[in-house]
């Protein structure tokens, strides 16, 4: 194996441990979320599991060494509690690594009040150079068409394209893979705007995979080996667009993504924002998330198809998670068992830790 220093862009010792230690600490807030989220699973109140999610993360993220911005958060769709759009998080100390942040406590809160599977808590970071560095996307619109494929499909030449027909980008992803178009497994989410969509799919003779939330994880699917999902297409909320994007970057495989405005209303509302040359354009992986520094984490909640969720095995919780790094496109699963009789997490509601 070459030294490092015979690289021809050697990495930065200082460099990749902030990432490392970076993404330990953002693997604790995922942790105390599930941790404060497990009681709320089948109990039938998404806002109470959202609220304790929420108030885990942020009381983690408070205490991180790190002058962050939440560029994406909770409660720009349904207004539900949450980390919320321009909040200051982490030290803010001199010297500490400036990070654009992306949230979502639990992708699948309905999934979670039901409990049922799918559900998992994300957070999504970019480093960058001075405060008001933006490294993560803040589409402005609440929902964007998708399409995303894994490593295999997004290399060499030939590409999906949204503005291309299913049919026609589903024969490109079955070339590369090497199948036919009829032996491809396709995910969407089951919505009424999907009716068309799914009747094209199934005219291809493709399988389908219909999940009722938690397009995160489904979006991710396809660049993950074993996954059994070969694309994920459909009309999806922007904020689960760009955390996607920032695992897909550290897997190697690609996210497009455009601003679909539910109506005309929306699409004014866009205009007279000043965003009316965003509504057409494509948006790719490397614009949703912007550089090397990316760092993504995830902890399941319930079973899903990236994680299982949260299990209580008497005073002890196993909590399975997952952090990836898009400089190295490193992958670490994290299995951690946690004595409820001594854990401790921090809350931002008290301020302080406190007994599970």
């Amino acid at each position: 194996m070459a030294p490092v220093e015979n690289l021809d862009s050697p990495m930065d010792p200082a460099l990749v441990q902030t990432e490392e230690l970076l993404g330990m600490d953002l693997l604790r807030a995922c942790e105390a979320a599930v941790l404060n989220t497990y009681r709320w699973i089948g109990k039938g109140d998404k806002i109470a599991a959202d609220d304790a999610a929420s108030d885990a993360i942020r009381g983690m993220l408070q205490i991180t060494d790190m002058c962050g911005t939440c560029t994406i958060g909770e409660g720009q769709k349904d207004e539900a509690p949450g980390i919320f759009l321009g909040e200051k998080l982490g030290t803010w100390r001199e010297g500490s690594p400036v990070v654009s942040i992306a949230v979502d406590p639990i992708d699948g809160t309905t999934l979670t009040a039901k409990g049922l599977n799918g559900a998992l808590s994300v957070i999504a970071a970019a480093k960058g150079s001075q405060a008001d560095d933006r490294r993560l996307a803040a589409i402005p619109s609440y929902y964007v068409e998708k399409i995303a494929v894994g490593p295999r499909v997004r290399e060499g030449t030939g590409m999906v394209r949204l503005e291309a027909g299913v049919e026609q980008n589903l024969e490109i992803v079955a070339l590369k893979l090497g199948k036919r178009v009829r032996d491809l497994t396709v995910c969407l989410l089951d919505r009424p705007r999907h009716e068309q969509l799914i009747a094209d799919v199934r005219r291809t003779g493709a399988a389908i995979r219909l999940i009722s939330d938690g397009d995160i994880a489904a979006a991710i699917a396809p660049s993950i080996p074993d996954s059994n999902v070969d694309v994920y297409l459909g009309i999806g909320g922007s904020p689960e667009a760009v955390l996607a994007a920032a695992a897909i970057r550290c897997l190697g495989g690609e996210l497009l993504a455009r601003v679909w405005p539910r109506d005309d209303a929306e699409r004014k509302q866009l205009e007279s924002a000043g965003h009316g040359d965003l509504i057409g354009r494509v948006f790719t992986c490397a614009d949703m998330a912007v550089g090397e520094d990316v760092v993504f984490v995830a902890s399941g909640i319930t079973d899903n198809p990236m994680l299982r969720g949260v299990q209580i095995n008497g005073s002890i919780a196993i909590t399975y998670s997952v952090v990836m790094r898009a400089r190295s496109r490193t992958v670490r699963y994290v299995k951690a068992y946690h004595d409820l009789r001594r854990k401790t997490i921090r809350l931002a509601s008290v301020g302080r830790h406190v007994r599970l």
